[in-house]
């Protein structure tokens, strides 16, 4: 039990200096779009919109 309570803490540890991280980097969380096989189900006009916020 005492294993399970430790691996709990340490996960959630490194879950909240990940969020922090993010938070304190100022960057937005981005997806991907298409992934290995390219396939993207945007539109030209959302492309146009994503790659004018980088």
């Amino acid at each position: 039990m005492e294993i399970l309570i430790g691996t709990a803490l340490v996960f959630g540890s490194v879950v909240l200096a990940m969020s922090v991280g993010v938070l304190v980097s100022g960057r937005s969380l981005k997806g991907s779009c298409g992934g290995i096989s390219g396939s993207c189900p945007c539109t030209e006009a959302e492309r146009r919109t994503c790659s004018r916020r980088k």
